[in-house]
């Protein structure tokens, strides 16, 4: 992968509302978010002819939308799949182009993630069998993400003496992002006190140390460094991607101990002798944040604090506008609305132009006051190198940096 950095890049990027019923079919939205990137990139159907997509039974497939769009692929997947997906599907994309069975990749996520099919594990979610793998958990109790994952968190606890208070700390810097960025669903600011005091899900995690659960579709296009270079939009250039690395057990994670280790650690060494670049260079990271405890394992395991000391790092001030190394920066998962992993991608992608979408008055030219304020700016001062951490579950990760 070394020899094809910075030969390929993200072109265009586009999506729908955030919202909790999009009165729409999830093809409706597909082809919503895939159009909106193709604008935003400055191409046409024709100029499109590989579709990727990801889902988990909840979506629709990449020809169907294609056919709306007027696209004819030449090459197209859908895979079953969520969190860690994004990045791994632009690797995919990658080599589809390298090897020349496409030129320029659409990849979409399109879900009614609240009022369909929703990750919490009610709605449709909850009435269907148990059956095959899920026979290992759900009579157990263990249906939500939540519910699954909550025995890693709360390691991280014993072992190492985390507290729910620090970790809250990723929940108060992403809302504070997310005040800032108008089509965020959550937009107030919230405290470590206002996440403590909130109800019990599961422990370790209150309420607000979960992601909003909403309606929406996302979309990037991957294409080569050449084809970009006349394009509407500056590209925005792969350093280094690894999709879907797993660890040594990749079916449960309570049988490959230390189960506070994250597939981060597995997918660290790779994604950055790629890139060349290690934790140090990065300046603003993209967290899959389906929980505050999740960013905290994952920026452990890249890297960015030693083990055990996550806790420490998220709540110093680093993770936040202003701060050393800004995390989620659109106010992620846990606030701008629930993607399956995109929108962290999209923001990057954002970031390293110049162009995040804040309060500022001149945001679409790239002009920023850099006053993080309420209400005000949220583009991170001179982004060069950003960092997406993707998740799906402790033993499944994906990670993908990018420069300007």
């Amino acid at each position: 992968m070394g020899r094809l950095t910075d030969k390929y890049c993200i072109a265009g990027v586009g999506e729908t509302s955030y919202s909790k019923n999009s009165g729409k079919t999830t093809r409706a939205m597909g082809a919503e978010a895939i159009r909106n990137a193709m604008r935003d990139a400055g191409l046409s159907a024709d100029q499109v002819n590989g579709v990727l997509s990801y889902h988990g039974g909840d979506s629709t497939a990449g020809p169907e939308i294609a056919a709306d769009l007027g696209i004819r692929p030449d090459f197209y997947m859908d895979c079953s799949g969520g969190g860690s997906s994004t990045e791994a599907l632009v690797g995919l994309a990658i080599g589809a182009i390298e090897v020349g069975m496409c030129e320029t990749v659409a990849i979409f996520r399109s879900m009614n993630g609240y009022s369909e099919v929703r990750i919490g594990g009610t709605g449709r979610r909850a009435a269907t069998p148990v059956a095959g793998s899920q026979l290992l958990s759900r009579p157990y109790g263990m249906v939500s993400a939540g519910q699954n994952f909550a025995p890693v968190f709360m390691r991280h606890m014993m072992e190492y003496g985390t507290a729910s208070a620090q970790v809250a700390a990723v929940k108060v810097a992403h809302s504070k992002h997310a005040s800032n960025n108008p089509k965020a669903y959550y937009r107030k600011r919230y405290t470590v006190e206002d996440v403590l005091n909130s109800r019990w899900i599961c422990k370790p995690l209150h309420l607000l140390d979960c992601c909003v659960e909403t309606d929406n579709a996302t979309a990037l296009i991957v294409t080569s460094a050449e084809r970009a270079a006349d394009l509407r939009r500056r590209p925005v250039y792969v350093m280094g991607v690894v999709g879907r690395v797993t660890k040594k057990r990749g079916d449960t994670f309570y049988n490959d101990a230390p189960i506070t280790d994250v597939a981060g650690k597995y997918a660290a060494e790779r994604v950055f002798g790629m890139a060349g670049v290690g934790p140090e260079d990065v300046h603003v990271t993209g967290s899959y944040d389906a929980f505050t405890f999740t960013t905290m394992l994952q920026l452990e395991d890249y890297g960015f604090c030693r083990k055990g000391e996550g806790g420490d790092y998220v709540s110093s001030g680093i993770i936040e506008l202003g701060g050393r190394r800004p995390n989620n920066t659109s106010g992620g998962h846990l606030c701008e609305g629930y993607t399956h992993g995109m929108s962290m991608v999209i923001e990057n992608v954002r970031q390293l132009r110049g162009q995040a979408d804040d309060s500022c008055p001149g945001w679409q030219d790239g002009v920023h006051t850099h006053d993080y304020a309420e209400g005000g700016c949220r583009q991170v001062r001179e982004a060069e190198i950003s960092m997406n951490l993707g998740w799906a579950n402790p033993v499944t990760g994906s990670a993908l940096i990018l420069r300007r």
